[in-house]
């Protein structure tokens, strides 16, 4: 079976600030997260990986390099531009409580009722556009594993990882968030027999290695 280890990356200073980031906003990451990174990396030591994929955003790119280094290992990098967050328009940049102010709707649904999601209002991108992005090219690197064994690692980002996990799960877009969000550093684990969806869960948002218990600001 290969398997698929998703990683949200690490907290950086708009998430500790209560701002959408989205596909275009970016901040640094925070000095905490380097040592969450490093404790994410003692998790997964030890587990072989054949090959890593990562958003172009910098945070998540500095996440996963930062982790590559902490494992030791020499794991091949590439840069997946489907694994970039969702576009989330008008609201990036803004914190949640403007957000909620401006855009309520929006928000309820985006949070709350992904189906009944409208972002044409803030110019942004919906959950269908993102999982059909997505999906695909995550199926692929599941299809070049001849082997049918090896352990693929993906870093991305909270909303958009949520959205497409639950996708590759078969989850149907009115309960993709049935399980909550993701927390920052935190890993999930599916499992794929060959490319054919849906896989299977075996570790939802794992968060149990952080140094410190995860605060409400760390997951989306």
């Amino acid at each position: 079976m290969t398997k698929l280890y998703f990683v949200r990356h690490g907290k950086t200073e708009w998430n500790n600030q209560g701002r959408y980031q989205g596909a275009n906003g970016d901040s640094p990451l925070l000095p905490e997260s380097f040592e969450q990174i490093k404790a994410l990396a003692d998790y997964l030591r030890g587990i072989p990986f054949a090959h890593a994929y990562v958003s172009p955003l910098k945070r998540a790119r500095m996440t996963a390099q930062t982790l590559i280094k902490d494992l030791n290992e020499t794991i091949p990098l590439t840069i997946m531009p489907a694994l970039r967050e969702f576009n989330l328009g008008k609201m990036e940049g803004m914190t949640f409580t403007d957000v909620a102010k401006h855009f309520p709707q929006e928000l309820h649904a985006f949070r709350h009722e992904p189906a009944a999601y409208d972002p044409r209002k803030i110019h942004g991108e919906s959950f269908s556009q993102l999982i059909n992005r997505a999906i695909p090219a995550i199926v692929a690197t599941v299809a070049m594993d001849r082997t049918g064994e090896a352990n693929l690692l993906y870093v991305s980002h909270g909303a958009a990882l949520a959205a497409v996990i639950q996708s590759l799960l078969g989850t149907p877009l009115a309960e993709i968030r049935k399980d909550g969000g993701l927390t920052n550093s935190s890993v999930t684990i599916l499992q794929a027999d060959g490319p054919r969806l849906p896989f299977k869960l075996l570790d939802w948002n794992e968060t149990g290695f952080l140094p410190e218990p995860p605060k409400p600001t760390d997951t989306i």
